[in-house]
């Protein structure tokens, strides 16, 4: 693999945790930090290089930031105890988050500012394909920050797409995602609850329409979880309001009418409603289910 690479990954969640587990399986020196320091020490107890962030940033190739949004984002890079000052010049931060393309030019600028290369690198996949090193990237931006990257997009993903020579390309190619995502788990659990209406079983649902043309990856995925009434968080309902967020203001700058996306997103604001914003985005169902008076699979009791 060439040179050997030291990396940090900041923001320890499903899929944070489980990138930095790919990063030790693919040989780096990984130090993991999170706002839960159980989970930072967890990390360690699996392999993880031990030190305060504050004192190892300077011995770091590579971050790859995995917070929930640019907010975050913004912060963990150049907050009150942001980490790119502290970075050595021709280091490179790795930004997962899904943020509007305006914000990821913003950072890639201020990072340059600093002699630290940026990528804008969403990511694809869940959280079972991080732990794998199995994840799709979009990625943008120079060829010096490509070259950086190398050896931890080598250990965390599948594929790479290189989608150009500029930060935004990843994020607008990530909201395009997002909108497909977002929009086909509603439909999944508009089309499950309805076909309920007629007789039809969760259970016959997911075996007979993932082998037909109404499909989605999403829904082979997520239609398991309603039939299993299992809504252990892979992907939580909070993400899709921010995301297909997202979607609609960049597409209100575009003067792009996105009347399917905003359909969606009135369905998992709804759940939000109900209390079931923690809960795996497949419970979207539960909104149509309650609508319908519909009991869905471990509801009965």
């Amino acid at each position: 693999m060439g040179k050997s690479c030291i990396s940090a990954v900041i923001g320890l969640g499903s899929m944070g945790y489980g990138i930095a587990k790919s990063h030790l399986a693919g040989g780096l020196t990984c130090h993991g930090f999170d706002i839960n320091p159980e989970t930072t020490a967890r990390f360690v107890a699996d392999g993880g290089a031990q030190g305060s962030l504050a004192d190892i940033a300077g011995t770091l190739d590579a971050v790859t930031v995995v917070v929930l949004n640019a907010a975050q984002t913004e912060s963990v890079l150049f907050g009150e105890d942001g980490v790119v000052p502290l970075l050595k010049p021709g280091a490179v931060v790795l930004a997962c988050a899904t943020v509007p393309p305006d914000f990821a030019r913003a950072m890639a600028a201020r990072c340059a500012e600093q002699g630290v290369h940026y990528l804008d690198a969403p990511i694809s996949g869940g959280s079972v394909k991080a732990a794998n090193g199995q994840l799709s990237i979009m990625a943008s931006g120079t060829p010096e920050a490509f070259a950086a990257a190398g050896p931890v997009l080598e250990a965390c993903a599948e594929t790479v797409f290189e989608l150009g020579n500029k930060a935004g390309a990843g994020s607008a190619m990530k909201a395009v995602n997002q909108l497909l995502a977002g929009v086909h788990i509603a439909a999944m659990a508009e089309a499950l609850t309805f076909g309920m209406t007629q007789g039809v079983a969760p259970e016959k649902f997911v075996e007979v329409i993932s082998k037909c043309a109404g499909s989605s990856w999403m829904l082979e995925n997520r239609a398991p979880h309603i039939v299993a009434g299992d809504y252990t968080p892979h992907s939580s309902v909070n993400i899709w309001p921010k995301d297909l967020g997202i979607v609609l203001d960049i597409a209100k700058s575009a003067q792009f009418s996105a009347p399917i996306t905003a359909a969606a997103l009135q369905q998992y604001l709804a759940a939000q409603g109900m209390g079931l914003g923690g809960e795996d985005d497949a419970a979207v169902a539960k909104v149509y289910a309650r609508n319908a008076g519909l009991t869905l699979p471990g509801e009965e009791a």
